[in-house]
This record gives structure tokens, C-alpha cells and sequence, in this order.
């Protein structure tokens, strides 16, 4: 496995990992399937980017990991966080994709000043949740009762890691 910065050429593949994480349900709080061009704006070169990072496997890519900037002006986070999100392909879950990106970014964001990364997972996200605490996210906050599309309620743990 190859762990190594995201280009515009790994939108593809990105955008047919996630889908594949979107359509099973339960682990993501994304839930309107990606392009090419929504991924480039979201996760490769969005204005936010601290990194990402790509985990390939025999030049598939198999994970990604985001790290940004807060964005969200109705989720206010204090200067110096960063937030986080990973996605692993089913069938590579397991084999250390997780691992290997979180070193990467862990460093990224060392080097770009980032002094807390935050990580907000549903709370039926089991392995998500078992992910993050695994590195050493620490939990923080819980949000309750955040409506998917469909109206069902989901809550979301928000855990925290301080480099």
C-alpha cells in the first residue's frame, strides 16, 4: 500500500469509493452521491484544504482522508482546528488503510498548525467510531438527533484529537 498526496487524477476513483460508502448507508454522514467535479471541490481542492491524502493498493486507490479548515459558519470551531474525515472501501477495511493515512495527515497538520482535529461521526457509525477512538480521538461532544434526508434522526459523537 501507497500512502501519498491526492491529485485531480484520483477524482475517479475517489468519487467511485465513496458512492459505493453512500449507497450501503450507516457510515457516512454524506448521503447525495459525488462527480468528479463535486469531489474536486469538496476533498481534493477545496479553498479549506490543510490536505488529503490517497491509500493505493496495485493503483487502485482503496482510502482517502481530508483534513481542512473548519467551514461550516453554523459549526463555529476554535482557531487552530482542524476537521477530519476518512473513507476506506469495504473490501480494504481492516488492512491498515486507516492507519496509514492518519500518519500522514497527523503530520500534515502538525506542520500546517493545526492544534486540535475534530472528528464528527454518526453514532451508528460503529466502525467509524471504533476507527478514531483507536488512534486516540478523544470524545467531546454529542449532537442529537440530526436528520438524515429521509427524517430519520441520527445523533453525532464528536470526538477530538490534540497535537
Amino acid at each position: 500500500m501507497i500512502v501519498r498526496s491526492v491529485t485531480p487524477h484520483d477524482a475517479a476513483d475517489m468519487v467511485e469509493l465513496l458512492n459505493t460508502i453512500i449507497a450501503l448507508g450507516g457510515s457516512t454522514a454524506h448521503e447525495t452521491p459525488f462527480t468528479e467535479d463535486t469531489m474536486l471541490s469538496h476533498y481534493i481542492a477545496p479553498s479549506a484544504l490543510v490536505c488529503c491524502h490517497v491509500a493505493e493498493s496495485e493503483g487502485k486507490v482503496v482510502g482517502f482522508q481530508w483534513l481542512g479548515w473548519p467551514r461550516n459558519p453554523d459549526d463555529p470551531m476554535p482557531k487552530g482546528w482542524g476537521v477530519i474525515a476518512s473513507f476506506v472501501a469495504p473490501k480494504a477495511a481492516g488492512m491498515g488503510v486507516g492507519q496509514g493515512l492518519f500518519a500522514a495527515t497527523k503530520s500534515a497538520a502538525t506542520t500546517a498548525g493545526v492544534a486540535v482535529i475534530d472528528a464528527t461521526i454518526r453514532a451508528d457509525n460503529v466502525a467509524g467510531l471504533r476507527y478514531y477512538g483507536g488512534l486516540g480521538f478523544q470524545d467531546y461532544d454529542r449532537l442529537i438527533d440530526i436528520p438524515l434526508r429521509d427524517g430519520t434522526k441520527v445523533d453525532r459523537i464528536r470526538k477530538r484529537y490534540d497535537l
